[in-house]
């Protein structure tokens, strides 16, 4: 017992005494001093002991009950709140010319968010559907070609022939008026019946030379209303003219052939002398059909090239056609470049971290600004021995920092593969130095309940919580 509190009782023994001297009166002599009383020690008193009943009792509930507490909890105050936190980064390069959101501002998913200049963009889209539309046009130009090539080759093939059988014929017409001159000269008469049979052949060249006459005018009428029609050039249109004029020309050779074969008759008659002559001429006349002949080969040769030719356009065709492919992906490559101009919110939440402004220049993957949605949840760091008994399912009782008096109901999710440190930036090495123990640390992912998370109680990733495990 403190002196404080044995002075008064001091006191009050003092004043009886003093009460018991007045009422003695003078039998008791004043030299006669009263023993002091007897003092009982603190522990031995009622209402000592009772207060430590009390308090034993109550100290004993409390343990038992934290004690059964403690076995069928487990808590950690290394635990905070997490979420999906979505960085929007630009794919292209531009100046921003207009945001639509501000610092903490509320988005949907897909709301525009900020936009680019997007005029070289536009610029690089019209020139690419330009080259597109060039490329087409080159395609079907090929496309034409080999129609145009593959007609015009099976023409020069047919049209080469003909001369050549025409030629080959003017051979042997010349060698058959060469004999008829020689016959003439040792036969002078029967020089007449040769000139008439003659006549009769030029006469039957006459009618060829009419047939291909009609031919050839027949030609340049339809390769007229081909060029018309802007399918063949102007060049192949007066090769179809010059080839008509040819064969009118030979027409009126042939017709005059008949005239000079019946003037020859007259001539037969009239002298030997001009049968040699027209010998002569028959022989230069067999020299130039041979060469004729050898022109017309040759023209049958180059048209023969046709095949060739329709290949050579054919492949440039396919060339055309691959390259409308790569322009039409270029298209598109410039159309989703245009598109990259608009930003749009990758997903609902609320804007954070915004680090743009408008008339800034941005480059492919910068970070702009942050969209943290409202998936939330709580990692909680327990130890590796607090591990035993947790498991997924499991329910937990939150009490976040920044409202005390709140109760969050969740449950177990899971557990991570791995302590933390172990998924860091930069791993312990304990096969290096000295090593010392240290009880590791594992990631529990917890689970609000359907209904806990509401908007008077506002919770962001990175705030402090204590989750209890019901484990028992």
């Amino acid at each position: 017992m403190s002196r404080a509190t044995e002075e008064p009782e001091v006191e009050e023994r003092l004043e009886e005494f003093e009460d018991a001297d007045a009422q003695a009166g003078p039998d008791i002599p004043e030299d006669v001093v009263p023993p002091p009383p007897v003092k009982r020690p603190l522990y031995k008193r009622p209402v000592f002991l009772v207060v430590a009943g009390i308090l034993l009792v109550a100290g004993l509930i409390y343990g038992l009950n934290y004690y059964a507490y403690a076995r069928s909890h487990e808590s950690t105050d290394d635990a905070f709140i997490d979420g999906r936190v979505v960085q929007v980064s630009p794919k292209v390069s531009g100046y921003v010319v207009k945001l639509y959101v501000r610092e903490n501002q509320e988005v949907k998913e897909g709301d525009l968010i900020a936009e680019l200049d997007a005029r070289d963009f536009e610029a690089r889209l019209d020139a690419a559907r330009a080259a597109l539309a060039a490329g087409a046009a080159r395609q079907r130009e090929a496309q034409a070609g080999i129609a145009l090539t593959r007609a015009t080759s099976q023409a020069g093939v047919q049209q080469a022939s003909s001369v050549v059988r025409q030629a080959r014929t003017g051979v042997e017409t010349a060698r058959a008026a060469a004999a008829a001159e020689r016959s003439r000269i040792n036969q002078a008469g029967a020089g007449v019946a040769t000139a008439q049979a003659n006549v009769a052949q030029a006469q039957a060249q006459v009618a060829g030379a009419e047939a291909e006459a009609q031919r050839a005018n027949a030609d340049v009428a339809r390769y007229q209303e081909l060029f018309a029609k802007d399918e063949v050039s102007r060049q192949r249109l007066d090769q179809a003219i010059a080839t008509a004029a040819t064969a009118t020309a030979n027409l009126e050779a042939a017709r005059r052939r008949v005239a000079a074969v019946e003037a020859q008759v007259a001539e037969a008659r009239s002298a030997e002398s001009a049968a040699a002559e027209n010998a002569r001429r028959a022989a230069t006349q067999i020299n130039a059909a041979q060469a004729g002949v050898g022109e017309a080969l040759g023209r049958l040769a180059q048209a023969g090239t046709g095949q060739q030719q329709v290949a050579v356009s054919q492949a440039q065709a396919e060339t055309a056609g691959a390259t409308i492919e790569q322009l039409r992906a270029a298209v598109e490559q410039a159309e989703l470049e245009l598109s990259y101009t608009k930003i749009y919110a990758p997903e609902s939440g609320r804007v954070t971290r915004k680090a743009v402004e408008e008339g800034v220049l941005i480059q492919p993957g910068q970070p702009l600004m942050a969209v943290v949605s409202g998936d939330i949840w709580v990692t909680a760091n327990f130890k590796e021995t607090q591990l035993n008994e947790i498991r997924p399912g499991q329910h937990v009782e939150i009490t976040v920092d920044a409202y005390p008096g709140r109760v969050f109901k969740a449950h177990v999710e899971s557990i991570q593969a791995g302590t933390g440190s172990r998924f860091s930036m930069i791993p312990p090495e304990n096969a290096t130095g000295n090593y010392v123990k240290v009880v590791q640390r594992v990631p529990v992912k917890i689970v609000f309940e359907p209904g806990q998370v509401d908007t008077q109680h506002m919770l962001a990733p990175g705030m402090s919580v204590t989750p209890e495990v019901r484990i028992g």
